[in-house]
């Protein structure tokens, strides 16, 4: 008896405490409800476990005031920010393009997220991942003043270590090397990975680094840019990190499709500023603002590109507003790519009312996830958007990581962030908006050609998925916002 009193004690108490943690998920909390109820749901199932959870994955980073950088930022370029807005409202901003006049709110929409407007660049696109780090490796070899690298993720495997040799090879030679990495993103780099770089003179910093070997408290906030810069002559953003399977080798995920871009041009000071700043944070050294770093320019081409920045440090989820704008201003067509759609509610209505009223938007999502939650819940919004008139399609060649919009085949944004939550809200995310109509009918082409690896997701086939299928979107849906 006294046994089954105290087991009975202890579940008492252990339910009281739950309901007292999640009074202070309720009320310490100041995010979107649906978040909240997550939360709650987890710590429902998973009592006492859940609240250990939500203190690893949960926290709110806005209120911890870690990135004070940011104010300072915002100071440097608010004057250049406010001229071109003043040019933008007065029309005295002259276009290289005759279609970007139809584009001007979203350029003013970026402008007030610090985002600089420039006309003077050229663009290469990049689709397959070994031309795309082919050319990064000729680049790395020619460059004479600096080399800023910073990547999400970067493998212990031959593609890592073939660049890794380059970098060190270019610090004898005397060349700047900074190297910025994630903590999460590179959490089995073993510690000795960048020791020959960092021993032959090169630099190495760590975007929120664990604690521990496996234990790292900001865990749910990562910095997922993809930046190369060298010599502020060129410069290379997309979805492409550093490891074998991004050649399209894994056994695992097989080809594997991304989109990635080489910039030259006035907008990578804007990229290089990203750099920066960012170095800034992770290094704790101070910030350099040197001539080499931002060189006098001769013009590259035509194209006008802003280069934009979001993250828990934004007050603006400037990324997911640019998209909400492409997507609201198209009148004739979306066609959008990304291996990882978990929409909030405005991103979601926002291309259904698009497909309902007549705009043809078509999705490209994974045929083969490598998250079977988000590939679970990403399928759960399919049907919503099928009903809507939207067509939906999974890419089956290999692995499709591609994050990339484009509209009517004049503007069009590639970068790191994907159509989900982590994103939008989470993830430190960069992006080239790009303002021209032959760049983006590349891109549109390709999506296309795209289509030929592709199954499309009927209604019918939809409607006829199984009864445990249903069971895990249902499941993956709930915990979307987490995830």
């Amino acid at each position: 008896m006294t046994l089954v009193r105290t087991s009975s004690e202890f579940v008492n108490y252990l339910f009281l405490l739950n309901i007292a943690l999640a009074l202070i998920v309720v009320g310490f909390e100041r995010r979107k409800p649906t978040a909240t109820l997550s939360w709650l749901l987890v710590m429902l199932f998973l009592p006492g476990i859940g609240f250990v959870l939500y203190l690893f994955l949960g926290q709110d980073l806005r209120k911890h005031r870690l990135f004070y950088i940011k104010e300072g930022e915002e100071r440097e370029l608010y004057p250049l920010v406010q001229q071109q807005d003043e040019y933008l409202h007065n029309n005295k901003l002259i276009f290289n393009n005759k279609h970007i006049n139809e584009f001007k709110n979203l350029i003013h929409l970026h402008l007030t997220n610090q985002a600089l407007f420039t006309q003077d660049n050229s663009v290469e696109i990049f689709e397959n991942g070994s031309i795309l780090f082919r050319d990064i490796k000729a680049s790395l070899e020619r460059a004479e003043k600096y080399i800023h690298l910073q990547y999400y993720i970067i493998r212990n495997d031959s593609l890592g270590q073939e660049i890794l040799d380059l970098l060190i090879q270019k610090a004898r030679a005397g060349v700047e090397i900074k190297l910025l990495y994630d903590g999460m993103g590179c959490m089995h780099l073993p510690r000795s990975f960048f020791r020959p770089l960092i021993e032959a003179g090169g630099k190495t910093a760590c975007f929120f680094p664990p604690l521990l070997p496996y234990i790292n408290l900001r865990i749910n906030y990562r910095n997922h840019r993809k930046i190369c810069l060298i010599d502020g002559e060129e410069g290379f953003v997309g979805g492409f990190n550093i490891g074998n399977e991004y050649l399209g080798i894994s056994k695992e995920y097989g080809f594997w499709r991304d989109t990635h871009i080489r910039i030259k041009g006035s907008a990578l000071d804007e990229l290089e500023l990203r750099f920066l700043l960012d170095w800034r944070y992770a290094s704790h050294d101070d910030f350099i603002t040197d001539a080499k770093y931002f060189p006098n320019r001769t013009e590259q081409g035509k194209t006008g590109i802003q280069i934009v920045s979001s993250g828990p440090d934004s007050k603006w989820s400037s990324i997911k507003n640019g998209y909400l704008k492409m997507i609201s201003s198209a009148r004739r067509n979306i066609y959008l790519q990304t291996p990882y759609f978990v929409p909030d509610d405005s991103i979601l209505e926002a291309l259904k009312i698009a497909a309902l009223s007549g705009i043809e938007v078509c999705l490209i999502i994974p045929g083969k996830p490598d998250h079977f939650f988000v590939h679970w819940a990403s399928l759960s919004y399919v049907g919503e958007l099928l009903e809507a008139g939207v067509r939906c399609y999974t890419y089956n060649r290999g692995f499709i990581h591609s994050k990339l919009i484009v509209t009517d085949g004049l503007v069009s944004t590639v970068g790191t962030a994907n159509l989900d939550i982590r994103s939008f809200d989470l993830n430190f995310e960069v992006n080239a908006f790009i303002y021209d109509e032959e760049v983006s009918q590349k891109f549109e082409n390709t999506f296309i050609k795209d289509l030929n690896d592709c199954t499309e997701i009927t209604m019918e086939n939809y409607l006829g998925r199984s009864a445990s299928v249903r069971i895990k979107e249902a499941f993956c849906r709930l915990l979307s916002p987490l995830l």
